[in-house]
Formats: structure tokens, sequence, C-alpha cells
């Protein structure tokens, strides 16, 4: 049976064949994060048509998933930039479903936090970016759970998983900050938080199993039930689903620095081919890319551990030698935290073992700045070392996301990427970036290289009639690059306006040709620049944005969608400025000037990306 040989509960017949039209144009990940969103309808829907009924007696459910008075209903939240929480959400749902459990599946983008009093069982999977700033698409929840307005939640159950990345000192603290801060509201734990790490497969399944165990043992009764053997479910190992487990070898069709001779960095175009892949994309959409590892660094950790590179291991269950994995299978050049622990407990090196323990992070982070795993290892070699037993300490490697710069209606079965090589010194040698330098050294054309589609809803151009406002700093042009393909392919009628900013006019005006046309062909209504290095005193994109606050203003007076793409700090600068334009320009105050931004952003109008 499809999935459409069913009418569902009351669906007409022109919702049905609706349902079918937009099911046949989705892949898989789109159609995963989709099932996440009409979740939330379900749960709005649901808490809102319980918002009149009498308020239950403590230890009482409103039976919202199953229509059982006793039953409690399951709440899965999730904040999300890279997609990674999402599916995991999703992975989450699904088990609690195959136990009979309803849950529903909500972005914290779009949860209405006025609910979360009402709540029974509330399982939050969160990511945590830089030194412990929660996903951008869920400040809103963070501000109200941490602000002096939240509510009371005792009565109410919850766990977290927290994702992170263990080189930053950081690690999980958006996750952390969720657990204690619900405890102090009185919410009581399902299970106990896990923190994950990058390779976070296993420690995520295992959460997983936990909290539905205890969830299904709670509303049997005690009973074991079900619960005995829950197993969380494992993602689709089908050869035609494409994603980081199962990539597409896509081949380069080009690869060229797009920064002019002089320029004091190197910005590449690179385009490839993903022709026969079946994958599809949308202009704001993200490339993952599987890199692998800079030969001459595998090389020289061969060299410092003394470990032939023929000899063999086992990584995932596959048998493979010491030199592929290292240059395929893990992350050999930032050392973590983990790496100290485990080198240290190898070597007995005094130096290595002063740097453990939460005391000592300060100083770890200091050598660790200055010091690889290489470095490491040539400083402190160890006496005897196996492969197994030096890999145990590596994170796997893991996928990095290139913002898509260019639109399929204009290429079809391309896609464009722009890049900035990351290259540096330390400790005598040249070294790169593992994904820049990747693409960089080791992508000419005709190479393969493996990749995936990262879907991006939440940076998404609006109506065709509708006016852009773009802001974009170096690297951070490339969705606008796709976005007027798109607009110009579609011959969409709505004006554009872009704000792009970067060091030198002479070297970094990336694309300026094209802009330049899109100007003269009227589809680019606007362009203001920004070039930092060109004057005694820096500029950047956030002052043009102030020195045009009236024109700014009167753009989302008339329903401009704001975009906002580029490096982590370039999004607060940008806020700021917008903040303080509505209240010079709109004559609003401090609080008003939050709710207008925080309007736009619920409505779609106000869309970041940054990395």
């Amino acid at each position: 049976m499809t999935a459409f040989d069913f009418h569902g509960p009351g669906l007409t017949e022109e919702q049905r064949r609706r349902i079918e039209e937009l099911a046949s144009t989705l892949n898989a990940e789109q159609a995963l994060w989709l099932s996440g969103y009409f979740a939330g309808v379900d749960h709005r829907l649901r808490q809102e048509a319980s918002l009149g009924e009498v308020p239950l007696l403590e230890g009482q459910g409103a039976g919202a998933g199953t229509g059982e008075t006793g039953s409690r209903t399951v709440t899965i939240l999730y904040g999300t930039e890279t997609g990674n929480s999402a599916e995991l959400a999703s992975t989450l749902g699904a088990a609690l479903k195959d136990l009979g459990l309803a849950a529903s599946v909500v972005d914290l983008t779009n949860y209405k936090t006025r609910q979360l009093k009402n709540e029974h069982d509330v399982l939050i999977v969160t990511s945590t970016h830089g030194e412990g700033d929660p996903p951008a698409t869920a400040l809103d929840f963070f501000e109200y759970v941490e602000g002096s307005k939240a509510p009371s939640l005792s009565g109410i159950r919850y766990a977290v998983l927290a994702l992170g990345d263990s080189t930053y000192e950081q690690y999980c603290e958006a996750g952390k900050r969720l657990d204690r801060r619900l405890a102090e509201l009185g919410a009581s734990r399902v299970a106990e938080r896990v923190d994950c790490d990058v390779d976070f497969e296993d420690a995520a399944a295992a959460w997983i199993q936990t909290v539905t165990a205890k969830l299904n043992e709670s509303n049997s009764g005690g009973a074991s039930g079900r619960g005995a053997a829950v197993v969380a479910p494992q993602r689709d190992t089908s050869t035609d689903l494409i994603d980081q487990r199962h990539p597409f070898q896509a081949s380069v069709i080009d690869n060229f620095v797009l920064t002019g001779r002089g320029s004091s960095k190197e910005t590449r175009h690179i385009e490839m081919s993903i022709e026969g892949s079946g994958l599809s994309f949308e202009p704001g959409d993200a490339l993952g890319i599987i890199p692998r590892n800079d030969p001459k660094l595998v090389e020289g950790l061969i060299d410092a551990t003394r470990i032939s590179p023929d000899a063999e291991l086992s990584v995932g269950g596959r048998t493979m030698t010491f030199g592929r994995a290292l240059s395929e299978e893990y992350e050999i050049m930032s050392g973590t935290t983990r790496f100290i622990n485990q080198w240290a407990e190898l070597t007995g090196a005094e130096d290595l073992i002063a740097l453990r323990g939460k005391d000592c992070a300060e100083a770890r982070n200091a050598f660790l700045y200055d010091n690889h795993i290489v470095d490491i290892v040539r400083r402190y070699p160890a006496s005897d070392c196996d492969p197994e037993t030096f890999v145990a300490g590596l994170r796997t490697m893991r996928p990095r996301l290139y913002s898509v710069a260019s639109s399929p209606s204009y290429a079809p079965d391309e896609v464009h990427l722009t890049v900035a090589t990351v290259r540096f010194e330390l400790n005598g040698d040249t070294r790169s970036g593992v994904a820049t330098g990747y693409l960089a050294d080791q992508c000419g054309p005709n190479a393969t290289v493996p990749v995936y589609i990262q879907p991006n809803p939440r940076f998404r151009l609006p109506a065709d009639n509708a006016p852009v406002l773009m802001i974009g700093a170096g690297t951070g042009v490339a969705p606008y690059r796709a976005f007027l393909q798109e607009r110009e392919a579609r011959g969409a009628s709505g004006q554009s306006w872009l704000i792009f900013g970067d060091r030198n006019f002479h070297t970094d005006f990336l694309y300026q040709t094209e802009w330049q046309q899109w100007l003269k062909d009227g589809l680019l209504t606007r362009m203001d620049v920004a070039f930092s290095r060109d004057g005694q005193t820096k500029r950047y994109v956030q002052h043009r944005l102030a020195e045009s606050g009236n024109d700014v203003f009167g753009w989302l007076e008339e329903g401009a969608s704001l975009y906002v793409c580029g490096g982590r700090e370039l999004a607060p600068a940008i806020h700021s400025t917008l903040t303080d334009i509505l209240k010079q320009e709109g004559g609003y105050s401090e609080v008003q000037a939050a709710e207008y931004l925080g309007e736009m952003q619920r409505n779609r109008r106000y869309q970041v990306d940054v990395y």
C-alpha cells in the first residue's frame, strides 16, 4: 500500500490531490522536514483546542495524543541550524510512534512559548554554536525560558539531548542551559541529559532508547510492556538515498580563484555537476561536502606515530588501512580535549596531564590553539601505539556546509559554490582548512567530490512581486547570486537591493560583472558596497545599512523580506543597526523595535544564515 491508498481522517478529494502533488516533488530530506512541520501544526491545533477545557488535576493528562483521559502528551522540540537536531527529533518521534505513543515534533522557531506551561512531557534536542550560543532559530525560546516571564513547570517532565563540538570550551552549552533552567522552573527529568560531540550517532541513539523506554514504562503503568526492547530507528540505508552517509560523487566542472591579483585572501568559485544524481535544491539551500585530509598532513602524522600506513584496523565495521583511515575517516588537524586526555594517558607526558580537567580549560585552549594533533604527537611521542588506540582519541570526519551560489533554474544539474580558502602558518608549516584546503588543492576539473544537499527552509525567497533586501559579507554573498538567478529565470517583478561588503574593491568585489549586469537589466534595483580596507576607517555593511536608514525603513514598511548571510559576528551587528533604524526612522522604543523585528522573523521576512 502506498502512502496515498487511503484518504486519511476526513480529507477531501481536493486536499488529497494537493498532498499527492506536493509529495511527488519532495526529496527525502524535504519530506523529513515537512513531517516535522505538520506535526507542529497538529500540536498547535490540539493545544489551542484545549485552552478552554477545565484545568487538569496534578498528574492527570489531557489525552490529546490518544483521546484517553489518563494519557500524557509528548512534545519533541528541536533547535537546529544544520539539520542534525531536526533529524534526531524525527527519529525520536518515530520511535515513540512505534510504541503507540503520540508525539508532536516542533521546530523551536515555530513553537508557541505560551503553551509550555500546558505541556506534559517535553523532549528537547538542540545544538550549540560558537561559545555556548543556541541556534539562531531558537533564540526566542531561550529568551522566554531564561527570562522573568517563564512560568512554573511543576508537574512537567523533560529530557534534553545536547549536540555540540568539543573543540569549543562551551561544549553543548545551549543544551546545558535548557537542562538547568527547566529544572529551576520545577520540571523533573525523565532521563539525564546526554551531551554529544560531532560524532553524535551512538550517544544519540542510546539517549533515544533510554527516553522511549522510560516514557513507555510510565505510560503503561509501570509494566515493562513493549519498552523492554526499544531500539532507536536507523537511517534508511537504501542506495537511492543521498545524504552525508551516502553522498553523491559530483564531478568538478571548474575551480578557479575569484579574487584578484594582490588580494589578501583566496576566494574560489567552484562548479560541480550533479547530473544523474536525482538531487534537487532551492536557492538558499547548502551543499554538504565530505572532505579528505591534506596528504601532507596524513604523511606527517604517519611519520610521527611510526605506525605503518598499511596497518589494518576496523572503522565502523569496515576493515581499512591506517593511511586510508587518516585520509578519509577522521579529523586529524585540530586537537580536542578528548585527544589531550587520551594522549596524556598513553604517553604519561606531565605537560599533557597538567592540561586535564575543567580547572585547566584556559591553559588547554591556549595549548590547542598553538598545537595541532601532529604537533602534539611530535612533541610527546608514544613509545608504542597501535592504529586502534590512536584513532580512539580522534573524532570522525564531519561534512562542511556551503551555501549554494547558483539556481537550478539557471544551471540545471549543476551546483556552484563560493569558498574562501583558509591558509595559515603554524609551527613552521603552512596549513589549510580541512575542507577549504581540500576543495582548493585536491579538487581540480574532473575530480569527484562526495556531496549531498542540506535543505535550509529558513532562508527562502518570498513571492516574485515582493521586495528583497539582501545583506552579505564576503562569501555570504553566495546565496544572493542564487536568488537573483532564480528571480531572473522566473521573471520576478519585486525590487531587489544588495548590500555587499569585503576587504578591497579592486581585488575582492566578488561577481562584480554579474551584479553590474543585473543592475543594468533592472533585476537588481540597488546595490551598496562596503570595502573595509580601502579607507583609513574601516566601514562594514552595517555602516552602509545605517547610512541608508530612511530607505531601509521604507522598504521594510513596504513589506520587504530582509536577509543576512556571513560570519556569525555579522548577525548581531545587523540586528543592532536595524533596531537603531527603527528607533530613529520609525520612532519606536527599544521594546517596540524588538517586537517589530520579532514579528518579521515569525513571518519569515527576516532570515539569517550565518557560519
